[in-house]
């Protein structure tokens, strides 16, 4: 199907950005194989440099250090996300919530904030413990749109969204974001009636990288607590690191060169794991996992025109070969992050509805 209008001019602005990346990045690897040293001139060396820079031995100013540069590009992210929520997206309601630090043994303590449903506050309720997307780098539970989502769906769904602010990489890398997550559903669990939830009805989620983390938790809490969760709904979600899954047959369709792709996709692979062979791990790539059986019944949801759509079919056979019910749907037409849009897209505003079906789901059990 050809992709919705609305993504005409932002793809046009997206295939520039991601350019814009592949020539600074082959820039900066000319420069730094190239073997000779330049004296800067002698009128740049005398330049009086701007408070708080550094300078190389030359005298030319130092580039920014990587810390810099990703907080730079994390308030460029978040500035861009609040700009979507107001342009393109709906704001959440007025709902309760409550703050918590969840203690993780080996690893940084994780932060979780509870959205509670509008109706029946007194109640036990249903919860999901959910993690964002933002390809490990980027992101949290106090980015507009998340938070904003997690409002809509704690209200139309009657589910407390049990939002967990995971690390990010590459300061924390693999496996601290499974490792929170895992620590994160215990406390739920164990602290559940005192939460105001209903220990007999918690499911799991994610989108894209914190779907990742979403399908990897349900592995181990088969391996090692077995506590029992109702759900896993999967949001166009990464399962395989190695790569092995990419249908890149969504970017050409969208104009963008493969190597540009599949240089951006492999980068999030590199922020995420200590070490690329780490990818054959199945925490790590969900699909790489030995056995899928005894895994919680799945929702998965993928995009048209997202190479990560491989990695959500894949998933889904993976599951339905090991007995486990899972079922599946593909929007046609739209792109990865279609869901927040739904101040101005139709199929995000059932994108969201979707979610909320299933969501509503733990009221059954």
């Amino acid at each position: 199907m050809p992709l919705d209008p609305f993504f005409a001019e932002r793809l046009r602005v997206h295939r520039r950005y991601l350019l814009g990346r592949a020539v600074k990045s082959a820039r900066a690897r000319l420069i730094a194989l190239w073997p000779f040293e330049h004296e800067a001139p002698t009128s740049a060396a005398r330049r009086p440099r701007a408070p708080g820079t550094a300078a190389s031995a030359s005298g030319a100013p130092a580039r920014p250090s990587p810390a810099r540069l990703r907080a730079k590009h994390r308030r460029a992210a978040l500035a861009w996300d609040r700009t979507e929520l107001e342009t393109v997206g709906t704001a959440g309601p007025e709902v309760r919530t409550t703050e918590h630090t969840v203690p993780v043994p080996g690893h940084p303590d994780v932060r979780v904030r509870i959205y509670y449903p509008a109706e029946n506050p007194d109640a036990l309720v249903p919860a999901c413990l959910t993690f964002f997307g933002g390809a490990f780098r980027i992101g949290g539970i106090d980015y507009p749109t998340t938070d904003a989502a997690n409002r809509r769906r704690a209200v139309d769904a009657g589910v407390a969204m049990v939002a967990v602010d995971y690390a990010l990489a590459p300061e924390h890398r693999y496996p601290t974001q499974v490792e929170q997550a895992h620590a994160a559903l215990v406390w739920l669990f164990e602290t559940a009636k005192r939460l105001g939830i209903d220990p007999g009805r918690i499911g799991i989620g994610g989108t894209s990288a914190g779907a990742c983390i979403c399908a990897a938790l349900a592995l181990v809490n088969r391996d090692r607590t077995r506590l029992p969760v109702r759900l896993q709904l999967l949001e166009v979600p990464v399962t395989d690191l190695t790569g092995r899954r990419l249908d890149l047959r969504a970017t050409r369709a969208m104009r963008i060169p493969t190597f540009i792709a599949v240089r951006e996709l492999r980068s999030v692979a590199r922020t995420y794991l200590p070490d690329r062979r780490l990818a054959r791990e199945p925490y790590a790539s969900p699909l790489r996992a030995d056995s899928h059986e005894r895994l919680p019944p799945a929702v998965i949801m993928t995009a048209e025109y997202d190479p990560l759509r491989g990695d959500g079919v894949a998933y889904v056979a993976a599951l339905r070969r090991a007995g486990v019910d899972a079922s599946a749907v593909q929007y046609l037409g739209v792109t990865h992050d279609t869901a927040i849009f739904t101040g101005v897209l139709p199929a995000a505003r059932r994108w969201h509805s979707d979610v909320v079906s299933a969501l509503r789901g733990l009221h059954a059990f």
